[in-house]
């Protein structure tokens, strides 16, 4: 299984955090994702110019277009049914269309629910974003971005635990929008690190090992296989501890060993 951070990624709960979810906006990247281009980055911006467009004339919104509402009909069918029970056919069927149609948009089941769970982080990636932006100093910056990081998945793992277990599967699989988010969490982490080292806050000499480190010491509380392994565990339990690991990736950031 790789490393949450390897290709380089208490007192908080997601409810205090500063920051509203937002829609993000459209993503340039070109990877191998060309399956969630149109839907997933293309998804946030439809319903917004929809409705500005019909409030603006008057007129009736446009049709869904078909992604959208095959990506709208496949959630709602993953939080009732879970992801073992969520078919094409089934998606196909309330949608009006052939299942041979819908692949025309997602080329297969994974790729479909991949697309969900894509929706929601990227809305975990703008909460974070919005922390790595912020005029805090970057040693506080890095304490409440790792704190974000762990409680909104938390948070996914007890409201919405088959929207998790697809991110959970999608990690441990290494498949597209993983890769992908792990890519946009080092981004925000170098950030921070970066900003931490001219600053003069943080005294790393080595900006690779610092990142590393980061996402190595925090891993038990990121990782979204570590946080179902502890779902069990005490919340305020799990707080000391990640707090506890928070203040030494501060000590360690500042003394320069690194």
């Amino acid at each position: 299984m790789e490393r949450w951070g390897s290709a380089s990624p208490y007192h908080l709960s997601s409810s205090r955090l500063p920051l509203p979810f937002l829609r993000p906006g459209v993503d340039s990247s070109k990877d191998d994702e060309g399956d969630l281009k149109a839907t997933v980055t293309g998804l946030d911006g439809a319903s917004a110019r929809d409705g500005a467009e019909a409030g603006a004339t008057g007129k009736s919104r446009a049709p869904v277009s078909a992604d959208i509402r095959l990506l709208g009909i496949a959630t709602e069918h993953l939080a009732r049914l879970g992801p073992k029970r969520v078919t094409v056919v089934a998606v196909a069927a309330e949608a009006g269309m052939t299942h041979a149609n819908v692949y025309r948009y997602f080329p297969s089941k994974d790729a479909l629910l991949d697309a969900v769970a894509g929706r929601w982080l990227r809305d975990v990636e703008t909460r974070l974003a919005g922390i790595a932006d912020a005029p805090d100093p970057a040693d506080d910056k890095i304490e409440r971005l790792l704190v974000a990081l762990a409680a909104l998945q938390r948070d996914a793992l007890t409201n919405e635990p088959n929207l998790f277990s697809v991110h959970l599967d999608a990690t441990v699989a290494a498949r597209p929008i993983a890769r992908r988010h792990r890519v946009r969490l080092r981004s925000l982490v170098e950030r921070v690190v970066e900003e931490g080292i001219t600053s003069g806050i943080f005294s790393a000499r080595d900006r690779e090992r610092a990142i590393a480190y980061i996402f190595d010491a925090s891993y038990r509380f990121t990782h979204p296989l570590a946080i179902q392994h502890d779902a069990d565990v005490p919340h305020d339990l799990i707080e000391a501890r990640f707090g506890a690991v928070i203040h030494a990736i501060q000590r360690v950031l500042r003394s320069g060993v690194l």
